[in-house]
């Protein structure tokens, strides 16, 4: 099932039931609700879903945006902060999200599980700049990612307790109001989880029906380029636990949320792990044209009949 998400045009609305219109005239009728809407919005969006103008398949934590919270920030607060009080409001805006869904009879929730204090910039980034120089030293690039990939293992522990602690609280609201808690895989590896975690923590709730993965095909094939993980392979392992996806393309090596089709993540190898019902979510940059996702939208429609 397509889908699309409203992050790809929110910030260029006041209304609520615009952003719906806007994304129903590309040629979309499934719609995800994502992070960085202002409450605002809400009652448009509730007019747009009332008279019948799209199907919510999900919504995207945190749905509205924290209304002390002036930019799109889907990681004001994290599960994982050292701050009680922004593990607190994490779990509360969790909550009033859950509720939202409900509202607009969603099918899931994709979340972000929080971070370690690793800065970036010194480890992410620079990996990726090395990668970026074709004529970069290579026992430099692996001595940095070996140093990366052991400090992020040892850092994780008490973070990945509590990612864990909070999702025991909200998977029981999510079981009341019958929605999936989705857990999307993260572009940097100072993210909670990374696939280590991913896997334990779905295996950690395993019997229960409403936690699973959530694919950011932009996401993985950036930890591909740097070589900390294979997207095919990464996949594969995940399929059992697969939800739905984010479908959006890469610009070699680190500019995602392009246009599907137009860069170079082969869906022709990857999208046969999906069942072809579950949902496929663009969620693209607000910078491409309405032309460019049309014309994408076309090919997709024509190259995989039985996803859309």
């Amino acid at each position: 099932m397509i889908s699309f998400s409203t992050c790809w045009n929110n910030s260029r609305h006041n209304c609520g039931e615009k952003v719906i219109d806007e994304i129903v005239e590309l040629g979309f009728s499934n719609i995800e609700l994502s992070h960085g809407m202002m409450i605002t919005k809400l009652p448009g969006l509730m007019d747009a879903y009332k008279k019948g103008k799209f199907h919510c398949c999900g919504v995207h934590n945190y749905f509205p945006s924290p209304v002390e919270v002036m930019i799109d920030a889907p990681d004001a607060y994290e599960y994982t902060s050292h701050r009680i009080y922004d593990r607190k409001r994490a779990l509360e805006l969790t909550l009033k999200t859950l509720e939202m869904a409900a509202h607009f009879e969603a099918d899931y929730m994709v979340m972000h599980m929080g971070s370690v204090p690793m800065p970036p910039k010194r480890w992410t980034n620079k990996l990726t700049e090395l990668v970026r120089d074709e004529k970069h030293d290579e026992k430099k690039f692996l001595r940095l990612k070996e140093k990366f990939i052991k400090k992020r293992a040892k850092l994780g522990k008490i973070y990945y307790t509590r990612a864990i602690e909070a999702l025991e609280e909200i998977v029981e609201k999510a079981t009341q109001f019958g929605v999936k808690l989705a857990i999307e895989s993260r572009s940097r590896y100072e993210d909670m989880p990374t696939e280590a975690e991913m896997l334990a923590l779905q295996e950690h709730f395993k019997d229960n029906p409403m936690v699973g993965y959530w694919h950011d095909f932009g996401h993985v094939q950036l930890k591909h380029n740097i070589h900390l993980l294979e997207h095919r392979d990464w996949l594969a392992s995940m399929q059992p636990y697969l939800i739905g996806a984010h479908v959006h393309d890469v610009y070699w090596p680190d500019r995602d949320h392009r246009v599907p089709l137009t860069g170079e993540i082969d869906f022709d190898d990857l999208l046969p792990f999906f069942k072809p019902e579950m949902p496929h979510t663009w969620e693209l940059s607000p910078t491409r044209e309405a032309a460019d996702i049309r014309q994408a939208l076309a090919q997709w429609r024509e190259r995989y009949p039985d996803r859309t």
